[in-house]
């Protein structure tokens, strides 16, 4: 057995281990940070100057000072200093600054945008796979400019949505 967890790293408390109190501390400030992280900005790549305890933040590529060779890494601020953890495939963190969720893919993070299949409202699917491009009404024996005009308008619309080509 080892004496971590193989997900988070959370040190594991072991028999005849001394100080069983500080390993189950330890578990416990990693947790507070990387289960449903709220971040205050970010990503970033200098630490503030004086964070709060229990603040976090994501570390940005190219990072300075304490952060250094973190890059990508949950960073909270403690009693005992920085604490560094790795984020999986799949992480989402709330920036509290920008208002949106950051999304961790296994190798960058999100800007705010994030991945689906579709979107449900009350078990409804109201969005779904991009759809290919729909022609402008042309042709027919009566033409009606004022219907042609709002089959435009609504084209223009799904396209600048992204729902069709």
């Amino acid at each position: 057995m080892s004496d971590a967890s193989p997900r988070f790293s959370l040190p594991f408390l072991l028999p005849g281990q001394a100080q069983k109190e500080m390993f189950h501390n330890e578990a416990l400030l990693t947790l507070d940070s990387i289960v449903h992280p709220v971040v205050e900005d970010g990503p970033s790549a200098a630490p503030p100057s004086a964070p709060a305890e229990g603040e976090t933040w994501i570390v940005a590529g190219g990072a300075t000072g304490a952060w250094a060779g973190q890059e990508d890494a949950i960073a909270t601020w403690s009693a005992g200093g920085w604490r560094f953890t790795a984020p999986l495939p799949g992480l989402l963190a709330w920036n509290r600054a920008a208002g949106l969720w950051l999304h961790w893919d296994g190798a960058n993070w999100s800007d705010g945008r994030l991945p689906a299949a579709a979107l449900v409202i009350d078990g409804d699917q109201v969005v779904g796979p991009r759809q290919p491009a729909i022609a402008s009404p042309s042709g027919g024996t009566t033409i009606d400019a004022e219907a042609r005009s709002a089959i435009d308008a609504l084209i223009a619309t799904l396209m600048s949505h992204g729902l069709i080509e």
